[in-house]
């Protein structure tokens, strides 16, 4: 045999699949579909949002190398998760969050959630969902003061959309709703990433189009929560059943969510099937902690829930290969 052909041989384990494309370019992806939501926040709420997002992504790349400098292990702040992960952590943020807050939220996620779970594709929840959670239950105030639209960084806050919400249906007066359009365009409180419905959209559909991911968890996420939506104000009697429907897809985390947290690679389920549960079961828990809960957002936590299910809705979803043993048989 000639030698230079032979030495162009490999011999490794299957799948024997070759492509472009590599955890660095899918997260580069994904950061780049999250850049219409970060320019819209930053025009709404001024340039602090991008001193926050800049110490969230700066802490949560920091954060990795020095704990892989210290455990002797090869550096992976290249392929962009951890920059993706500090990103994420900004955009569940106020723009007025303190820095050492949000410097804490990634050290949970990078540290805790992952690198104690043994690094990238490890980690058995969202880290940045995770840090949120932590956040929000360890900094109630400071994770829910919304500077005003166009004042960033003030001390006057506002409410959120579903703040307002909550509000309104325990009889409060002198308060409305801001119109659906609003919400579509971006002109509301909240956090960096859920103030443009249209921005979240633009980069969720440009992530299914280079098929970054399937839309199968976005879609069920979304006409979940419309349905269950509908049907409820519908049956209650308590608001127009189409407009509240298209206010609870518009309004809160569920864009963002959707088309960016449920839809880690890691946390989600393999399967159609188990994507459609996942996507499902994220809408059915979001209403049902928006509509009878003390909290007004539910989003986080039913991303954070199915997530622990994920492995069982992987073992639901397994279909048996011909010849093989049925699960009661193992």
């Amino acid at each position: 045999m000639d030698k230079k052909f032979y030495n162009n041989l490999v011999v490794s384990s299957a799948p024997h699949i070759v492509s472009p494309i590599d955890t660095s370019k899918i997260m580069a992806m994904v950061i780049m579909a999250l850049m219409p939501s970060l320019l819209v926040s930053v025009y709404v709420f001024g340039l602090r949002v991008i001193a926050l997002t800049a110490v969230c992504v700066v802490s949560a790349v920091a954060f990795e190398y020095i704990w892989n400098k210290l455990n002797h292990k090869t550096q992976t702040v290249s392929d962009c998760s951890a920059a993706l992960t500090g990103l994420l952590i900004a955009m569940n943020c106020p723009s007025g969050l303190p820095y050492w807050i949000a410097i804490l939220g990634t050290f949970v996620a990078i540290i805790i959630v992952k690198q104690l779970y043994g690094g990238i594709g490890k980690n058995i929840v969202n880290p940045a969902i995770t840090a949120r959670i932590v956040m929000f239950i360890s900094f109630a105030t400071e994770m829910t003061t919304w500077p005003l639209p166009k004042m960033a960084a003030d001390t006057t806050s506002t409410a959120t959309p579903l703040g307002v919400l909550g509000a309104i249906s325990e009889g409060a007066t002198g308060v409305e709703l801001p119109s659906n359009m609003d919400l579509f365009l971006g002109f509301v409180g909240g956090s960096l990433g859920e103030v443009s419905a249209i921005a979240l959209l633009l980069g969720g559909l440009f992530l299914i189009w280079k098929k970054v991911i399937s839309p199968i968890i976005p879609f069920t996420f979304i006409g979940t929560v419309f349905v269950f939506a509908f049907v409820y104000y519908g049956v209650t009697g308590t608001g127009d059943p189409l407009q509240m429907a298209v206010f609870h897809i518009l309004a809160g985390g569920v864009m963002l969510g959707a088309f960016f947290m449920a839809t880690d690679y890691v946390t989600s389920p393999l399967l159609p099937m188990g994507k459609v549960i996942m996507g499902v079961g994220c809408g059915v828990i979001t209403m049902v902690i928006r509509l009878f809960a003390s909290f007004p957002e539910g989003v986080s936590f039913s991303i954070l829930l199915m997530n622990c299910l994920t492995p069982l809705i992987n073992d639901f979803c397994q279909k048996r290969m011909y010849g093989g043993a049925k699960k009661n048989e193992k």
